[in-house]
């Protein structure tokens, strides 16, 4: 099997990449830096620049899937530029795909595509399944939604699509856990808001598995990708502080402040989404890191 892989490079893409190695399964992938190109041993590298349509479309060759993980970051400040670039990095990654499938011959008959939780509301008490009809009033809500429209667009060119709604990444590389480590580490961690908002979290190496389950199990629809056992924002901060032998000295930081400071990106710490990964489950999918202890266990 041969993938063509978009975000190789990014956190996640990187772990995958080291999967599909140790699974014999070669990859193609797409970058936006010709310095990042790489021609070794099924491992492939091809230029793009969604925003200019720009594509090699010598990265199909040989292609059965494609795993689309590329978006800009949403922890940079949300200012206008940085809002655009969120929503059009996904939006134009996806159509330029698409219309080079459209436009050449391949033989690719699935996509698996990254996505967020964040789509979800805000909430302390609903449980969250992939058939959950509404979405979010704010900014990540109206991104999901139209990121997953964008890569609806492949079943008309006879694709199966499969979306993972991925939650919190936690990972010794980068993502979530590296600022909480931080704080924790100088003596300024304490929980966020109130501290109960649900982390539906799952461990680097689960997530990475679950894109190859996917592809191996030739999946369409939606999935959440998170583990088992959810924990509210308060017991992540001091299971962090555990493993780290540092107590937790100060207070809760206030709602107010978060939104002070962050402004509408506190959604980020503040929001609450207790997410069911009840679907992959079913499918027989094994997790490594089904409780936080372990998974921080691992990492730090």
């Amino acid at each position: 099997m041969k993938v063509l892989i978009t975000g190789a490079t990014g956190l996640v893409g990187s772990e995958i990449v080291k999967l599909c190695e140790k699974e014999n399964i070669a990859v193609n992938y797409l970058t936006t830096s010709k310095e990042k190109i790489e021609n070794k041993p099924n491992y492939q590298g091809f230029y793009w620049n969604p925003k200019t349509g720009e594509i090699d479309k010598n990265c199909l060759n040989g292609v059965s899937k494609i795993i689309n993980l590329v978006g800009a970051s949403v922890s940079k400040p949300w200012t206008s530029s940085n809002k655009k670039a969120i929503l059009n990095s996904r939006l134009d990654s996806a159509n330029l795909l698409l219309k080079t499938l459209q436009e050449n011959e391949n033989d690719i008959t699935q996509i698996v595509s990254a996505s967020a939780i964040g789509v979800y509301p805000d909430s302390l008490t609903t449980l969250y399944h992939e058939d959950f009809p509404g979405k979010a009033d704010n900014f990540l809500g109206d991104v999901v939604v139209k990121w997953e429209a964008a890569v609806d667009q492949f079943a008309n060119a006879g694709l199966e699509v499969c979306k993972i709604r991925i939650g919190l990444v936690l990972s010794d590389k980068g993502g979530a856990l590296t600022p909480i480590k931080k704080v924790v580490n100088n003596y300024v961690g304490s929980p966020l808001g109130s501290g109960k908002q649900w982390q539906s979290w799952i461990h680097i190496e689960d997530l990475a598995r679950i894109f190859l389950f996917a592809i191996e199990k030739n999946l369409d629809g939606v999935y959440n990708g998170v583990a088992p056992n959810p924990v509210s924002n308060k017991r992540l901060t001091y299971a962090i502080a555990k493993k780290l032998n540092r107590p937790i000295l100060l207070p809760r930081v206030p709602k107010f402040m978060l939104k002070l400071i962050l402004g509408e990106r506190s959604t980020l710490v503040l929001s609450s989404q207790l997410v069911s990964n009840g679907k992959l489950d079913a499918l027989g999918f094994i997790y490594y890191y089904n409780y936080i202890g372990p998974a921080l266990e691992d990492l730090i």
